[in-house]
């Protein structure tokens, strides 16, 4: 059984710790824990971890948020991962800072990494987890909070969000989506 996990974000120092970035932040995270290393690979960063007897291919694309269904596209093919063993990790504004939900399937709902996934798979439907990133920004203020950095609160909590999200991540790929969803939404 092979998974592709999706952290989007996008690629630079100036947005690394921004909430745009969440995707790659959790996954970084993940391959600390892991002892894995990324490496430069076609369209993304990629690393790739063995759990319960699964290959789980982590993949931070290098396309910039706004392509990241190009990437997205490229792997699954590349790797032969089939639809339904997809997961993207990524940010939302309609969800509390460092709340987490899995769903199935959905609308892009404005998000431009969804959005691009959605045009080069076709389809809405494959797995996404959103990590609430709140919604403490002005009218017209939506780009630059997204790409601001987290406040020293928020810093702190990343952690145990992250690792919440990590947590969901494996379920996902050893006990599937309807197990994880009921387990662990908030």
């Amino acid at each position: 059984m092979k998974y592709l996990i999706v952290g989007l974000g996008n690629i630079g120092p100036e947005y690394e710790i921004t909430r745009h970035n969440i995707g790659f932040l959790t996954l970084d995270r993940l391959a600390d824990k892991k002892d894995l290393t990324f490496e430069m690979s076609r369209l993304a960063y990629h690393t790739e971890l063995k759990f319960k007897g699964r290959s789980i291919h982590l993949i931070k694309p290098t396309t910039y948020m706004n392509l990241s269904g190009k990437a997205v596209k490229f792997w699954m093919q590349e790797l032969k991962i089939p639809i339904e063993n997809i997961l993207v990790i990524v940010d939302d504004l309609a969800i509390p800072f460092s709340k987490l939900r899995m769903r199935a399937k959905g609308s892009s709902a404005g998000h431009n990494g969804l959005k691009n996934i959605e045009e080069q798979l076709g389809t809405q439907n494959y797995a996404r987890l959103k990590y609430g990133i709140g919604d403490d920004f002005s009218k017209g203020q939506q780009v630059n909070y997204v790409l601001s950095p987290f406040n020293k609160k928020e810093f702190e909590e990343l952690p145990f969000g992250m690792d919440k999200a990590i947590d969901m991540i494996l379920s996902f790929c050893s006990l599937g989506i309807a197990q994880t969803m009921t387990q662990y939404n908030d």
